[in-house]
């Protein structure tokens, strides 16, 4: 059974930042398989918008590249890439001067009744100058959004001030915070999985719940990253936005429909509930972590402060949180989050860890008997998988064995696995805020992060050191075993 795909209406899609990184990797590609997948209507364009200058062909050339680079094999079809291409235009503007503004108010006019859409690629530090040009070279229609990477802001106060600009420009209901990991079907069908079956929702609390994992790893280092990353690190980067989205999704009460405001108000309680976490409980309730040199599976390689050009850091690579909701449905229930580079693997999943049955009926003979674990795979291969107890096959008496219903999207489907961003790209079209970060949620989460900073710093508490290729601080370990508790490494 192959999926219905609704059109979308013609739209004109600004990406400032065009020329980049995000744009090559994912932003083109995933345009071009929306295209494929027949949801443009037309006209629709693609405009690309940076300093750099660039002719609309240079510009279709960057893009035709781009799609050969990052495609995968059987993706690029020839025909279907010159429409594509055709589609492409390029403006050379400047955020901080009045340079090539007119020229894309002169583009833009000739689709005045479209969609129009404006996606900033680029450093949050001109996020607030691009959409004041936005606003004085009138480019603003009625049925205008804007899409905004993240970080917003480096900590509460810095990202009140940034909203706080944008919100001067635009509508809260125009303006679009992405973050990617909302885009991926596993995360949609949390959702699906909970509200949408009989089975798990009554079950779903304190009652039945022993804890709740959710691990987001990367075997990668720095990648270039290393004057943002360092003065970001792993709680800002990851866990403020990516993880503790995640951890609403998976904690949030039932909405009282899909409809994004509903959702993003129940998700908006899960993070006013956390219990705060501050310099008096700091240490007992995180681990900060720092990769030195180790192995991966393309050989040596180096520690986080050879990568550096100062060589001298104490920013966290890694991060692990037992995180507590203040509520009803999860009173004692901890939730484990970690997140690091240059760990064992790629791997991002959620692991929900039932009570073990209340008395055990079988002979010990029979074999261990293991919790109900519900995993919920994000990446590398996206699905779901249930561990149940069931009886070994065969004569010889009752052998009990644990084993897992494991349903892969890609296999269970037969269909391509799109992108996170082909998701969300649309959904800004057709103006579906359900899976973007609404301002009091990305707010509310820096109130829980902010703590936790200003704890490790008025404590001194140092990023431990890991080797690369392993799966993390030895204290890491320590912070969910001395519950009982193990992390899941599966």
């Amino acid at each position: 059974m192959s999926s219905q795909i609704i059109p979308v209406e013609p739209f004109d899609y600004v990406v400032f930042g065009g020329n980049g990184d995000l744009a090559e990797r994912k932003l083109l590609p995933a345009l071009y398989h929306r295209q494929i997948e027949g949801q443009f209507t037309e006209p629709t364009r693609v405009i690309g918008a940076a300093r750099t200058p660039m002719s609309h062909e240079e510009f279709r050339k960057f893009a035709d590249e781009a799609l050969k680079k990052h495609l995968k094999d059987g993706e690029y079809d020839t025909a279907e890439v010159a429409k594509f291409l055709a589609r492409l235009f390029y403006v050379s503007v400047d955020a901080k001067t009045d340079a090539g503004w007119d020229q894309l108010k002169k583009l833009l006019d000739e689709g005045k009744e479209r969609v129009r859409a404006f996606y900033l690629a680029v450093s949050p530090a001109i996020f607030g100058a691009i959409s004041e040009k936005i606003r004085d070279h009138k480019l603003i229609t009625k049925s205008t959004r804007i899409v905004v990477e993240k970080p917003i802001g480096r900590d509460l106060s810095s990202a009140l001030e940034l909203n706080d600009t944008i919100g001067k420009v635009f509508k809260e209901e125009q303006i679009f915070r992405i973050d990617h990991y909302l885009g991926k079907e596993t995360v949609q069908n949390l959702m699906a999985l909970r509200f949408a079956n009989a089975l798990y929702e009554p079950l779903w609390n304190a009652q039945y719940i022993d804890h709740v994992q959710i691990s987001v790893a990367e075997s990668v280092g720095l990648e270039g990253r290393a004057g943002y990353y360092d003065t970001a690190g792993a709680l800002r980067d990851m866990v403020q936005n990516h993880i503790l989205q995640l951890l609403c999704l998976v904690a949030m009460e039932v909405p009282s429909s899909m409809d994004s405001e509903a959702v993003r108000d129940e998700k908006l309680k899960v993070l006013r509930a956390l219990r705060p976490i501050t310099d008096a409980n700091v240490e007992q309730m995180t681990v900060r972590g720092q990769y030195r040199a180790g192995a991966s599976s393309g050989g040596p390689v180096k520690g986080y402060l050879e990568e550096l050009a100062g060589g001298i850091s104490n920013t966290e690579t890694f991060v692990a949180i037992k995180a507590e909701i203040n509520n009803w449905r999860w009173a004692g229930v901890p939730f484990y989050i970690r997140t690091g580079k240059r760990l064992a693997s790629r791997m991002s999943e959620i692991v929900i860890t039932f009570k073990p049955i209340p008395h055990n009926i079988f002979d010990p003979a029979a074999g261990r008997i293991s919790a109900n674990q519900l995993i919920i795979r994000l990446q590398p291969d996206e699905g779901v998988k249930q561990s149940l107890m069931i009886k070994d096959p065969g004569p010889g008496g009752m052998r009990l064995r644990n084993v897992s219903l494991d349903m892969s999207f890609a296999a269970a489907f037969n269909v391509r696995n799109p992108d996170a961003y082909e998701r969300l790209l649309m959904d800004v079209i057709r103006s579906n805020q359900t899976l973007f970060m609404r301002r009091d949620e990305v707010e509310a989460a820096w109130k829980w992060v902010d703590p936790i900073l200003k704890g490790w710093e008025l404590t001194g508490q140092p990023a431990q050191g890991y080797t690369a290729g392993t799966w993390g601080p030895s204290q890491a370990i320590a912070l969910i075993e001395r519950d009982g508790r193990t992390w899941h490494e599966g």
